[in-house]
């Protein structure tokens, strides 16, 4: 049974609408984890020597002591960036097929994950140093498999708690605030935790513990998913009391104000969309770790260039680059209609720029770090208006992903918003403004090199018309491409 549902997720992948996405999405992954796995096994063959020769004692109680912060990290970037166990139900459901394979097999396929095995390359060489450094093996053994379980623990905590932000966000925020407490001195966690994974090394037995843990997540989530494993599960939608949003005094803007009241609408009533606002939101405070001093390398100025560009532009790369897809359920009767594309991305534009403004000013408060930090967020504002506006619209055209607006999942990126065109298209958002600015800092000056990246987004308002009939051609060049991808849900 397990073969053939190989066999299924195969034959989906290849027949799928985005298999050349896929295709490229696949080699940019096999890359960057062939990177992670270089930088863990150096960690793992090193820490023991650093920590050593840093004299911060012995390096297996301080590795122990910040393994709280490993943990929630790896709980953290699995809830962001895993893949939750998807597998399409409702023809299997007909069928003579026990709904315990299905689900065995759905989250076995998670068993198989680069987060889970990923550890490894770190933790085996590292023990391997222990053992070589005289370490009792007893102990280096029950302390290896305790780790492993607690990270496959992580693995199946991530599934329970995939669709419970009210649960997953408030524990990340407690577990930020542990961590700026202890950076500033305030309070110390790893003082009570760090003991906890001493005691596997010091009683070897106590490792049954942390798999005891790993057998009750995977039983509380094979339940949970076989539970509600039914046709109509997830189907039946939450009533509520109807409000009347009019928004009519965008009507004298005529079919462009007839879009953004859609656009409004979209944002205030699904849950996707709210996510986007609040992702938007938090890049206000990006800048925080590129202005507070509190990170030594973000303070060359070329960073402050980039901090503004993402502090200014958190609405418009969250929820521009997903255009047109956020009207993906949608799309086909509005392309049945009579309505002008170059309306259409007008409105989306539109709404970009009213965003970013309002970033822009909410982001006053970096005054406190000096002008110069609110002059780097203000030509940074001016460049995402007139160059990055027109380029994550651009992009968008190639970006074939439905979005479920009833959901947040994938709020923070999707796979398929990684294509060579998309990936192209990243280096006049980010590193032309960089390189523009370190051009003119290093031959003009400081101020200089503000004003020239400020003249690259004014030249972009004078080619605003240019540039949105060459958008506009792309678009109807994909149109019946996007058409077709938007018919396929999965």
């Amino acid at each position: 049974m397990f073969r053939h549902f190989i066999r299924l997720q195969w034959k989906a992948f290849f027949r799928s609408a985005s298999f050349k996405t896929e295709i490229w999405f696949k080699i940019l992954m096999a890359l960057g984890a062939l990177y992670f796995i270089l930088v863990f096994l150096g960690l793992g063959v090193g820490a023991y020597f650093m920590i050593e020769k840093s004299g911060l004692g012995d390096p297996l109680r301080v590795v122990n002591r910040f393994l709280i912060y490993y943990l929630a990290g790896d709980l953290y970037l699995r809830y962001m960036l895993q893949k939750m166990p998807v597998l399409n139900i409702r023809p299997l459901l007909y069928l003579p097929i026990s709904k315990a394979s299905v689900v065995r097999f759905s989250l076995g396929k998670t068993v198989l994950s680069f987060f889970n095995f990923s550890h490894a390359f770190f933790f085996v060489p590292f023990s391997i140093v222990l053992l070589i450094k005289g370490y009792p093996a007893g102990s280096v053994i029950g302390w290896h498999l305790a780790c492993f379980a607690l990270f496959y623990t992580n693995n199946f905590l991530n599934i329970l708690i995939n669709n419970v932000d009210r649960i997953f966000y408030p524990l990340i925020a407690v577990l930020a605030l542990l961590g700026i407490s202890q950076y500033y001195g305030w309070f110390d966690i790893t003082a009570y935790t760090g003991p906890v994974f001493d005691l596997f090394y010091d009683q070897p037995w106590t490792a049954a513990i942390p798999w005891a843990a790993l057998a009750i997540a995977v039983w509380a989530s094979f339940n949970y998913f076989k539970r509600h494993m039914y046709l109509d599960a997830g189907l039946a939608t939450k009533t509520a009391v109807g409000k009347t949003e009019d928004y009519t005094w965008l009507n004298r803007f005529g079919n462009l104000g007839t879009f953004l009241k859609n656009d409004i609408k979209l944002i205030r009533r699904n849950k996707r969309s709210k996510t986007t606002v609040i992702v938007s939101v938090l890049f206000l405070f990006y800048g925080l770790l590129f202005f507070s001093g509190g990170l030594e390398v973000y303070e060359s100025p070329v960073w402050r260039v980039f901090a503004g560009i993402f502090v200014s532009g958190g609405f418009l790369f969250s929820f521009g680059q997903y255009v047109p897809s956020w009207d993906s359920s949608y799309y086909p009767l509005m392309m049945s209609q009579n309505i002008q594309y170059r309306e259409y991305l007008s409105s989306k534009w539109w709404l970009i720029v009213i965003a970013t403004g309002i970033s822009t000013v909410l982001s006053a408060f970096y005054l406190y770090f000096g002008w110069e930090a609110y002059l780097a967020i203000l030509v940074g504002a001016v460049y995402n208006i007139g160059i990055n506006s027109y380029l994550v619209l651009w992009g968008g055209a190639y970006i074939k992903t439905p979005i479920d607006l009833t959901s947040n999942k994938k709020a923070f990126g999707d796979k398929q918003a990684f294509n060579m065109k998309t990936l192209l298209l990243t280096i006049p958002k980010l590193l032309l403004p960089l390189l523009v600015y370190w051009l003119g800092d290093m031959f003009l000056g400081e101020t200089a090199g503000f004003l020239l990246v400020a003249l690259l987004g004014v030249l972009g308002f004078a080619f605003k018309e240019r540039v949105f009939r060459m958008i506009e051609k792309i678009y109807k060049k994909e149109k019946y491409k996007t058409l077709l991808a938007y018919k396929q849900k999965a």
